[in-house]
């Protein structure tokens, strides 16, 4: 992971933790409480932390497996490089994008079980801005590419 990238992560795991911590807090404060709503309202605080924790460690675990997938096809030469037309800020243009996105899934039909094409997938994905689809090809590239170790 790039340095700006963790330092982000770490800052909004840092954040979540705190909430955690006081969403806890005050379900531990309503389950001593003698009545039976603020009791039900605490054992129902509780459940969003759990959520939150594994949320959380659920994102990592796929951050980290993405940068193992990134670092191992830059290494190889074969990152996802979206070449074609550009707007003035940088993005593929619609055209561009969607060129990508096609090339990008015939890779799949040709391969379904290639973690390399879902992954670029997921990032061609991105470039025709579809961000539900490119993560979903992304965690099933991270999945493919931890059974095929």
């Amino acid at each position: 992971m790039r340095r700006p990238a963790l330092l982000a992560a770490t800052a909004v795991t840092a954040l979540l933790g705190i909430y955690v911590a006081l969403v806890a807090g005050r379900a531990v404060v309503l389950l001593r409480d003698d009545s039976l709503v603020a009791k039900a309202l605490g054992a129902l605080f509780l459940v969003l932390p759990v959520i939150a924790v594994w949320y959380l460690i659920a994102e990592w675990r796929l951050g980290m497996v993405v940068q193992r997938m990134a670092t191992r096809l830059e290494a190889e030469g074969r990152l996802p490089l979206h070449d074609g037309e550009r707007t003035p800020s940088g993005r593929l243009t619609e055209e561009a994008a969607t060129d990508v996105y096609e090339l990008a899934r015939r890779e799949v039909d040709l391969a379904p079980e290639d973690w390399v094409a879902w992954f670029h997938l997921a990032f061609a994905y991105e470039a025709v801005k579809d961000k539900a689809q490119a993560r979903k090809a992304l965690r099933y590239a991270a999945d493919l590419f931890r059974s095929a170790r």
